[in-house]
């Protein structure tokens, strides 16, 4: 997995970037916040990403703040939400607005962003509010929560890769990992979830 780029902004609009690494250009699909804080072409940026890999095709997601990467991560590990809809959530409300929306049990707020229904709505708050309530109460007595969540997101996404790579069905990946991680806790390494995942088949 390409967890961020390091080097030459080669070209930027509010859909994507290319960034330019050792002569090598990465399109990098973008939040419209990222590309309001990215730097002139040909100026130096370093970009979070998330590769998304399917049966025909990949795609790099992009982010300048590791905040909103580990917001964008917990999106799709919503049903129903693919990357697609996840970056569009992210460029129609900021990371504040959207944990303040889930926090809340917002459904208008969220159920307003282009492509998310009234079900998918009730869903990311169902799935997330208690998360995002539990940051914010580490957040307040002063523990980061960005990088745990980010390196359990990683390790997840990435074994869940594995796993459909193996030929899981990615629904069915995501169920197991979720038993996983319930019985286990999220402190496993991604080798572990995945020994785990093809012991429980």
């Amino acid at each position: 997995m390409i967890a961020y780029l390091d080097g030459k902004l080669a070209y930027k609009d509010p859909a994507q970037a290319i960034m330019d690494i050792g002569g090598v250009g990465y399109e990098v699909k973008i939040s419209l916040a990222t590309f309001s804080k990215l730097p002139a072409e040909g100026e130096k940026a370093k970009i979070y990403t998330y590769q998304h890999i399917k049966e025909d095709g990949q795609a790099l997601y992009g982010f300048l703040d590791p905040s909103e990467k580990a917001l964008f991560m917990l999106l799709i590990s919503v049903s129903g939400i693919g990357p697609g809809t996840g970056i569009v959530m992210v460029s129609s409300m900021s990371v504040a607005e959207i944990r303040e929306a889930i926090v809340s049990e917002n459904v208008r707020a969220i159920q307003s962003i282009k492509g998310v229904g009234p079900k998918t709505a009730q869903r990311v708050i169902l799935e997330l509010r208690d998360k995002l309530r539990k940051d914010e109460l580490l957040a307040k007595a002063g523990i980061d929560t960005v990088p745990l969540a980010r390196q359990h997101n990683t390790r997840r996404s990435e074994a869940l890769q594995a796993l459909v790579t193996l030929g899981f069905a990615r629904a069915a990946a995501e169920k197991t990992l979720d038993q996983i991680s319930q019985k286990h806790g999220g402190e496993l390494s991604v080798e572990e979830m995945i020994k785990f995942a093809l012991k429980s088949h």
